[in-house]
């Protein structure tokens, strides 16, 4: 499950030693060089990792930053091995495509709990049906909108906010009036967090 606390999206940032995006407010203080390391009056010392404790924990600071559990980031991969294309690259592709990343992506959820909140409250439709599984994946060209009873939320005019501060993205557009918007294609690998070593994943999970 995804943070629901400042203090868990505190700890589990500076665990895997960057800002997971769990919360808008009260992360923008956190200095990943200074506070790499284990949580607790134990965790000032980062440990050296054997190259499966680099592997995994590159596994969670990804499943983290999507907020994902196990299972839900274990089925997300099995789908990567069965499509053409570098496995890496099409597992950051379903990951983005999901539809909680995409409300997060498209400015109507600040964080992704939030979308994935938006979502699990029928909040949100796929050209024009309501659809509240945050898992489903949207299809290039859908587009993904606020149901209009949901269009007057102030959480979702405070996100929009926040987006409008924040570098557009390419491959989703957004009709900040409408409150709608279109997932144009699959981004391509350059366009996603050079952060990610997905390659270490694969590596983790071909074990």
């Amino acid at each position: 499950m995804a943070a629901k606390s400042s203090g868990k999206a505190y700890k589990y940032s500076r665990r895997e030693g960057t800002d997971l995006g769990l919360k808008t407010k009260g992360m923008k203080n956190f200095d990943a060089k200074r506070r790499r390391g284990r949580p607790g009056q134990h965790g000032a010392k980062v440990p050296r990792l054997s190259n499966y404790g680099v592997q995994f924990r590159e596994k969670q600071k990804v499943k983290r930053i999507y907020g994902l559990t196990e299972r839900q980031f274990r089925n997300c991969y099995d789908k990567a091995v069965r499509q053409k294309g570098a496995t890496g690259t099409v597992l950051l592709q379903i990951l983005e495509s999901r539809l909680d990343n995409v409300v997060y992506r498209a400015g109507f959820g600040a964080t992704r709990p939030e979308a994935r909140q938006l979502v699990s409250h029928g909040a949100v439709l796929i050209n024009g049906k309501r659809v509240d599984i945050a898992s489903c994946l949207v299809e290039s060209g859908s587009v993904v909108s606020i149901a209009e009873k949901a269009k007057i939320q102030k959480r979702v005019d405070s996100a929009l906010l926040y987006f409008q501060e924040k570098s557009g993205i390419d491959w989703i557009e957004t009709d900040i009036q409408a409150k709608s918007a279109t997932f144009k294609r699959l981004p391509q690998r350059d366009e996603l967090p050079a952060e990610f070593n997905e390659q270490l994943i694969v590596e983790l999970y071909s074990k």
